[in-house]
């Protein structure tokens, strides 16, 4: 069994491994487009999880409000924890962060 700190480093390599390939894909792409493209993703991958946990589609269908609660409520949480800690480094790091 991993312990907390073991889980939280897993899950942080894990975004780090999508935010390289987001800025990789940024280099021929625009980033607005890059966003969405994670966005959907994200949903696509949420909803396979949802229907990992159903037995079947009943179940699934029982599930849904749950699901999108649980996961708009998470998108929010996140959105706004980021967007505070750009806002704390964003005279920083402004230039460097804006595609030339």
């Amino acid at each position: 069994i991993l312990s907390d700190e073991e889980l939280d480093e897993i899950y942080r390599a894990m975004v780090d491994s999508f935010i390289d390939r987001a800025n990789e894909l940024a280099e021929q792409n625009s980033v607005e487009n890059v966003g969405l493209a994670l966005l959907y993703a994200a949903s696509r991958y949420n909803a396979h999880v949802v229907s990992q946990h159903a037995e079947d589609e009943k179940a699934y269908e029982k599930e849904l409000p749950r699901a999108r609660e649980f996961f708009t409520g998470q998108y929010q949480r996140m959105l706004d924890e980021n967007l505070e800690d750009y806002k704390s480094i964003y005279s920083k790091y402004s230039n460097f962060m804006r595609r030339q």
